[in-house]
């Protein structure tokens, strides 16, 4: 089995896990911070364990995992966030997701996102149907909570509607799925937070950067990832202009 399908396998797999913890949860009472705990730890402890198994050679950064620095030396390292949003999971929502990517000498070169509340998995293999262009207005995806004054600033000058949603790989894989047409987050976040929804993004032939124009990069010395813009190509020049023209230089 290839990188992309084994990634979307462990994605998908572990999604589950989080659907029937959940269903248990329903029954049992867990819920708030004990349920996200929960699903951190069990989708972790899936992962972990795939990974071991079929990939005992490769190194791992995960969000739930103590980083250790000998992927810095390694020719490939899978890049996982187990549960992303785990907000919207204890709130027994739709919006979160599962990452899983792998690095290869510098380069995303497998990814794949489980949209466990909705039975998906967008991998960075497209599907036939490519992306869905809005004809109108444009739409950004934004933080149910928090969205960034930047986010607002550049909505206004494009006319654009906000859309709030939960987790970051869902507010990526938004775009893919024809619900937003821009993602721009300057709030602060970590290479898990996006390395497998930048992974197939790109395949399905989106703009990913930095907001200033720069390429994202990956498996890094510090694996903190502020800022970035997601967004269909045709966009992207006039997105960052107008941060450049917001943000100090």
């Amino acid at each position: 089995m290839g990188d992309i399908n084994q990634a979307a396998e462990f994605a998908r797999r572990a999604g589950d896990v989080l659907m029937r913890l959940r269903a248990e949860a329903e029954i049992s009472g867990l819920a708030g911070q004990e349920l996200k705990n929960a699903g951190d730890r069990a989708a972790q402890d899936f992962l972990a364990q795939q990974l071991r198994r079929y990939y005992p050679n490769d190194a791992v950064l995960s969000e739930e995992a103590t980083d250790d620095s000998a992927r810095l030396h390694s020719e490939r390292v899978w890049i996982i966030d187990p549960l992303d949003g785990t907000r919207e999971y204890s709130e027994f929502r739709k919006d979160f997701a599962v990452h899983v990517a792998l690095w290869e000498r510098g380069e995303l070169t497998a990814g794949a996102v489980a949209l466990p509340g909705r039975g998906e998995v967008l991998t960075s293999q497209p599907q036939p149907g490519g992306l869905h262009l809005q004809k109108d207005s444009l739409r950004i995806a934004v933080s149910r909570t928090r969205a960034p004054e930047l986010v607002h600033c550049i909505g206004s000058e494009l006319g654009a509607t906000l859309v709030p949603m939960g987790s970051a790989g869902y507010k990526i894989c938004s775009l893919i799925r024809g619900e937003a047409d821009i993602y721009l987050h300057a709030g602060g976040q970590y290479e898990w937070d996006s390395a497998a929804p930048v992974a197939v993004a790109q395949a399905y032939g989106l703009h990913a950067s930095r907001i200033n124009g720069d390429p994202l990069e990956y498996n890094m010395p510090n694996p903190y990832l502020p800022d970035l813009l997601i967004c269909h190509p045709q966009h992207a020049g006039r997105i960052l202009d107008l941060i450049g023209s917001f943000e100090p230089a």
